[in-house]
């Protein structure tokens, strides 16, 4: 995610920290039975496909990225409500990416000899389609945030069994998860129907196509998932992380006629393969899971209880439960954490998912235009005391957990003569933070715990005008580390264990541990609920800006 509302630490500055960080950490803080020298000059590669940019990023075994590379790539948006991307743009910026970021490592007087694995994570639902014979793309990426099923979701909320899917697979029937977009594809998408009826039809969230691709196409036949980005598909049976039948069934797909990729876990020395080309040919993969896992992973969240927050193009909380699914009765949805195989069972999460946030800046800075970049989002916002009774339901795409309301639109409540661009900017920044506060709210009804505090990263942590706002909202102390890299971090730790870079969890116990920004709550209990009412009223306000009977290119 390239979304960045404050300073962002450039390739150089990465390289400093990581020499900053080898001179000065003191003895007393590396992890038990390692050797500090070993793991410095030990390297992981990890891959962290996002929904607007493309990054890959070396670390050290200490956990410090040394080299890294950066780019955005285009968004399609068709009609209203629709957002595409190209899969064959995708996969190039994915390489181009590794190229420039070995060549920073490489100019580092670094061997590439000294990198022992690649990592992937990647946006999760967003769903590819390609031709069994040809491997190539038989249409544009579908991305997660896409709402052009709205009417389909519609009609199968009515279909027989409906109300068994959440049970199943921890997913609710929304514009969401990639089965509905596979539906779309299928009825409306004429090559897509013929590769389906001639068995040739492959079938893969981001990771899956990457692997494919990476690995050498349709010579190699990589085709594979890990089960954290399977389990978003809404195919996969959350208890036994296999293919559910009786969720196939309902679909009406017919498992001969569609090639789904394999099911592994996160990390395997094998399964994975290695890159087929380009200036890290050879390099295993060792290490793949979704992007809000990877986070999890990245912040450390290994005991349940633990949560972490991620601000990118959408915000995504993660509850850690425990080796068991718990299934929401608050909204929110049950998913797989982390997987990493071996002796260790899956851990499974409550999610809380938000379709705009970092998206909602892009809106204010491209559409409104009120600053030229988004780094300049908190200039703008800082300009006023607080938000002057504007409230921002940012609902791009219908509004996600814990609500669930597929017809709300973006509405604005509160502008009077008085409102100024900054209290629009402020607005902006705080539908995420009463978002985040609904997801909290469910959880702790969900899981019977209260949160402490909230460990966050993503691009709108930048903003320490947002993390503020944060704390103040929900009232319990916000976590911020210095090294934001958490996504890509997670991915690293993943293939790191398969080639035995660490072996147990509590190796991991300082990375990114030192000097993080600690976001104490400032405002009343009675102050913020006050704000937190107005919000919701705003919420209930948005429903119903969609009516079906105008909907256009929706079936």
């Amino acid at each position: 995610m390239v979304i960045s509302i404050g300073p962002k630490m450039t390739e150089s500055e990465h390289a400093a920290q990581a020499e900053q960080h080898n001179d000065a950490e003191p003895a007393s803080k590396q992890p038990p039975n390692q050797d500090k020298v070993k793991l410095e000059k030990w390297y992981i590669g990890s891959i962290d496909q996002g929904t607007t940019s493309t990054r890959f990023l070396i670390f050290n075994g200490l956990g410090v990225p040394v080299a890294s590379h950066q780019i955005e790539f285009k968004q399609m948006y068709p009609h209203s409500g629709w957002m595409e991307q190209d899969p064959s743009e995708i996969l190039e910026s994915v390489q181009t990416c590794i190229e420039e970021a070995t060549k920073s490592f490489t100019h580092m007087g670094r061997s590439t000899d000294d990198i022992k694995a690649i990592g992937i994570t990647s946006q999760r639902e967003t769903t590819v389609l390609w031709h069994a014979d040809t491997g190539e793309p038989l249409y544009n990426a579908i991305a997660w945030p896409d709402t052009r099923t709205q009417s389909i979701v519609r009609e199968l909320k009515e279909r027989k069994g409906a109300d068994k899917l959440q049970d199943i697979c921890g997913l609710p029937l929304s514009t969401y998860p990639s089965a509905l977009k596979l539906t779309w594809l299928l009825r409306n998408v004429k090559e897509v129907q013929q590769a389906y009826d001639a068995g040739k039809l492959m079938f893969g969230t981001i990771d899956t196509w990457l692997l494919y691709k990476l690995n050498g196409g349709k010579e190699k036949n990589v085709h594979i998932t890990d089960s954290t980005n399977a389990s978003r598909t809404m195919f996969v049976n959350l208890h036994t992380l296999q293919y559910s039948s009786e969720v196939l069934e309902f679909f009406q797909l017919d498992i001969k006629k569609i090639i789904l990729p394999k099911i592994v876990p996160c990390s395997d020395t094998e399964a994975f393969g290695l890159l087929a080309s380009g200036v890290l040919k050879g390099k295993r993969i060792t290490g793949c899971l979704g992007d809000q896992s990877a986070a999890l992973v990245g912040q450390l969240g290994f005991e349940p209880g633990m949560a972490k927050n991620t601000y990118g193009t959408g915000c995504f909380l993660l509850y850690n439960v425990g080796e068991k699914p718990v299934m929401s009765t608050h909204g929110l949805l049950a998913t797989v954490a982390y997987n990493f195989g071996g002796k260790r069972k899956p851990v499974y999460a409550l999610e809380g998912s938000i379709a705009v946030a970092g998206s909602a800046v892009k809106y204010v800075v491209n559409n409104l235009k009120f600053v030229d970049s988004s780094d300049k989002i908190s200039e703008c916002a800082a300009t006023v005391e607080d938000n002057g009774g504007c409230y921002f339901v940012t609902a791009f795409s219908g509004l996600f957990a814990p609500y669930w309301i597929d017809d709300a639109q973006g509405t604005m409540f509160g502008i009077t003569q008085y409102t100024q661009q900054g209290h629009i900017a402020r607005a902006a920044m705080e539908a995420t933070c009463f978002q985040t506060k609904a997801i909290l709210d469910a959880m702790e009804k969900d899981s019977g715990h209260k949160l402490t505090e909230l460990a966050v990263d993503g691009g709108m942590c930048n903003s320490d005008l947002c993390m503020q706002s944060q704390a103040d909202i929900i009232n319990i102390p916000v976590d911020r580390p210095v090294m934001r890299e958490t996504t890509a971090l997670g991915a690293a730790i993943v293939a790191g264990f398969a080639v035995d870079v660490w072996k147990e969890f509590e190796e991991l116990k300082e990375i990114n541990k030192e000097d993080r920004t600690i976001f104490q709550p400032r405002i009343s209990h009675e102050e913020s609920g006050k704000m937190y009412r107005r919000w919701t009223k705003a919420v209930e306000m948005s429903r119903g800006w969609l009516d079906s009977d105008l909907e256009s290119a929706s079936q």
